[in-house]
């Protein structure tokens, strides 16, 4: 087998899977759709099998020697799949509930993991024509309507502002991430809050539209891949609530564990 060097992986290439997965989510997303639910109750529409279908499909020909793991796709054990060095990390439609209520905040996410850790990523939001994408060596960018590149390049962390911007829902705050809040305001800081769908929440952080993203809820692998190598590209970091490290990938659970994109 061909070694995988991350050089020769194309960047460009990846973001035209992304924009035809998107596009193929765009023909269900103008339909009367139906809506089944999977073991996990979690939503699954024709829109994610057909996205993933473009997705799998073109890694496979363009990176045969580079395995994958897909939200839509069953993950191999543990045992088969622990000492990947490489390997891509695919959710084809992130965030299917807003795609259900037809708000547009839904994306497409591709990445690269090596040695449990993200060293390339697409987003791409349909709705919008929006694409992020970093190789982590080299920056992270964003473009609207295939527009030019807009570097990506973070800020001062949130701890040194005075006026901090969350991600988050005003009207479905859970308790955690309310007390992360009062924290904040109980050291004089004033707080706004910015929602949004998806692992656009992490983008959000990344571009500076946002300064910090308290995730102390639930979230697999794949919704967060993609998005933690856009973050890192900017020079922000996406860590573990409890040990204050970097989420790693490929662990025997997929689960993340609560994490804070600062």
């Amino acid at each position: 087998m061909v070694p995988v060097m991350l050089e020769n992986i194309d960047i460009e290439k990846l973001k035209v899977v992304a924009r035809d997965a998107g596009a193929a989510i765009m023909e269900v997303y103008g339909t009367e759709f139906s809506v089944d639910v999977k073991e996990d109750k979690s939503p699954l529409t024709e829109a994610d099998q057909k996205s993933n279908d473009v997705i799998v499909s073109a890694l496979e020909q363009l990176y045969p020697e580079i395995p994958i793991i897909s939200e839509e796709t069953k993950t191999l054990e543990y045992s088969e799949r622990k000492d990947w060095e490489y390997f891509w990390l695919v959710d084809p439609l992130d965030g299917t509930k807003e795609f259900i209520k037809r708000n547009g905040e839904f994306t497409v996410n591709i990445a690269l993991i090596h040695n449990g850790t993200p060293v390339l990523g697409v987003v791409y939001q349909p709705v919008g024509d929006r694409m992020f994408w970093s190789v982590v060596e080299e920056g992270a960018w964003s473009s609207t309507d295939g527009g030019e590149a807009v570097a990506m390049t973070g800020g001062a962390h949130y701890s040194e502002k005075s006026s901090i911007t969350v991600v988050a829902s005003r009207s479905h705050l859970t308790q955690d991430v309310q007390d992360f809040v009062s924290d904040l305001e109980s050291q004089g800081k004033t707080v706004e809050f910015l929602s949004a769908g998806s692992s656009l929440k992490i983008c959000l952080v990344a571009e500076g539209a946002a300064d910090v993203y308290p995730r102390l809820g639930p979230t697999m692998e794949w919704d967060t891949g993609a998005a933690h190598a856009i973050a890192l590209g900017a020079g922000r970091q996406v860590n573990a609530h409890e040990t204050g490290g970097p989420l790693v990938y490929n662990k025997e659970n997929l689960l993340n564990p609560f994490f804070i994109v600062e």
